[in-house]
C-alpha cells in the first residue's frame, strides 16, 4: 500500500524531492524523485537490538552516527522498514533516470559526503585542476603571487589551483562561524552587511601582492564584490577572481532559494561586465563541460546532470517562462521585504489551481 501511494505521488508530482516519513505503528518510508535530482542515501548498523537502518540526504550523517553506507536510494525508488526492522524496496516510477543536481557538488553538499558514488571532496579537487588548466591557457600574461580561497567551500579547489600553477596557497580570510550562507539571505542590504561580518582579511597575505581569489561560484555577486574590496583595502596590488563553477545565469527551482533572474549577477552580462561589477582586475569562470567531466571522473555511469542554474535546461521538462515569472513575482527580493496580504502567496495559489486542473483532467480521463 505504501509503495502504491509513492507511485501515485510520482505520477502527480514533478520536480525534485527526497522524502523520509515516519508512519506511526507502521514503519519508515523514504523515496526519491524519478530524476534523482536531490540526494538520498541508506545506512545500516548493528546494535544490541539487531540491525538498524538510517536514511539521510548526505552520507556524512551516517558517518557521524556510526552507520555504514549501504547505497543511494535510486531515482523513483521507495524503501520501507517496518517496526521489526525488515527492509523492503520497490521501483515506483516509470522510466526513472539519474540526473543529480550539479550544484550539490559545487556548493551545497559537505565535502566529506559521497553522492551517487561521487566524492564531493574529490570533485572539488578536480574542479581546481581543470580551472588551473584554463588559467594557464588564458592568463599566461598575468603574474600571480598567491592563491587565496574564499572559505569554506572553495578550499579544495583553490588548493589544487595553487598546486597545479606552482603558486603559494594561503588562508587570507578568517571566517566568523556564526554567520550563515549569505546568498540565500533576504535583502541586498542584509547580504552586504553579513559579508563584512562573516570574513576578515589577514593583511600580510594581501599587502603588495597580486592575489588570485578562488570561490566555488558567483550567485548574486554580493559576496564577491565585498571580498574584492576587502582584498584591496588590505593592500593587494592586483585582485584576480576565479570561479570554480560556470556563470549562474538561471534560477534553480529544484530546492535552492535563488529564484529571480534579476538577482543573479551573470544574467544578461558578459564576463567583462561581471568583472567590472565585482571590481576585480580580471575574472575567469570554469567551463560547464569541464565541471561535468570533473564529476564524472568519480562515476562515469552518471549520464547527465541537472545543470539548470548554468544552462537553463530543466530536466523535468515542465518549467516554462510563465512559471519562472510566477516564482520571481512571489519570491524575489522586493516581495521578500513586503508583508504578505494573506496567508498564501500568488505562487501557492497558482500551484493549488494547477493541482485542481490536474485532478479535473484525471477525472475526465476516467469518465467521472
Amino acid at each position: 500500500m505504501a509503495f502504491d501511494a509513492v507511485a501515485g505521488v510520482h505520477k502527480r508530482c514533478k520536480g525534485a524531492y527526497a522524502v523520509v516519513a515516519m508512519i506511526a505503528n507502521f514503519g519508515l518510508l523514504a523515496f526519491r524523485d524519478p530524476n534523482g535530482i536531490r540526494p538520498l542515501v541508506i545506512g545500516k548498523g548493528e546494535t544490541d537490538k539487531g540491525t538498524e537502518y538510517i536514511v539521510a540526504s548526505e552520507s556524512v550523517a551516517l558517518d557521524v552516527l556510526g552507520f555504514k553506507m549501504v547505497r543511494d536510494v535510486e531515482p523513483g525508488e521507495a524503501i520501507f522498514i517496518d517496526m521489526e526492522g525488515n527492509f523492503f524496496s520497490r521501483q515506483c516510477a516509470v522510466n526513472p533516470k539519474l540526473n543529480p543536481c550539479i550544484f550539490e557538488y559545487v556548493y551545497l553538499a559537505r565535502p566529506d559526503s559521497v553522492i551517487d558514488g561521487v566524492s564531493v571532496y574529490q570533485t572539488r579537487l578536480d574542479m581546481g585542476t581543470s580551472l588551473a588548466e584554463k588559467i594557464k591557457r588564458e592568463w599566461a600574461d598575468k603574474k600571480i603571487d598567491v592563491v587565496i580561497p574564499i572559505p569554506d567551500t572553495s578550499r579544495p579547489s583553490a588548493l589544487q589551483v595553487g598546486i597545479a600553477l606552482g603558486l603559494d596557497y594561503r588562508e587570507g580570510f578568517i571566517k566568523n562561524r556564526y554567520i550563515g550562507r549569505t546568498f540565500i539571505m533576504p535583502g541586498q542590504a542584509l547580504r552586504k552587511k553579513s559579508v563584512r561580518q562573516k570574513l576578515n582579511p589577514i593583511g600580510i597575505e594581501f599587502k603588495g601582492k597580486n592575489v588570485l581569489l578562488v570561490d566555488d561560484s558567483i550567485v548574486r555577486g554580493t559576496t564577491s564584490q565585498q571580498i574584492v574590496q576587502m582584498a584591496r583595502d588590505a593592500g593587494a596590488n592586483k585582485v584576480y577572481f576565479a570561479s570554480a563553477a560556470p556563470p549562474v545565469r538561471f534560477p534553480n527551482v529544484y530546492g535552492i532559494d535563488m529564484p529571480s533572474r534579476d538577482e543573479l549577477l551573470a544574467t544578461g552580462r558578459t564576463d567583462d561586465e561581471i568583472c567590472k561589477e565585482i571590481g576585480a582586475d580580471a575574472l575567469i569562470y570554469q567551463d560547464l563541460d569541464a565541471l561535468v567531466n570533473d564529476i564524472k571522473l568519480s562515476n562515469p555511469n552518471i549520464e547527465a546532470f541537472d545543470c539548470s542554474c548554468f544552462d537553463g535546461k530543466y530536466v523535468t521538462g515542465d518549467i516554462s517562462e510563465a512559471y519562472l515569472a510566477n516564482i520571481e513575482a512571489a519570491r524575489g527580493d522586493v516581495n521578500k521585504n513586503q508583508k504578505p496580504t494573506n496567508s498564501s502567496t500568488q505562487l501557492d495559489l497558482n500551484l493549488i489551481n494547477a493541482n485542481e486542473d490536474l485532478e479535473k483532467e484525471e477525472l475526465e480521463e476516467e469518465g467521472v
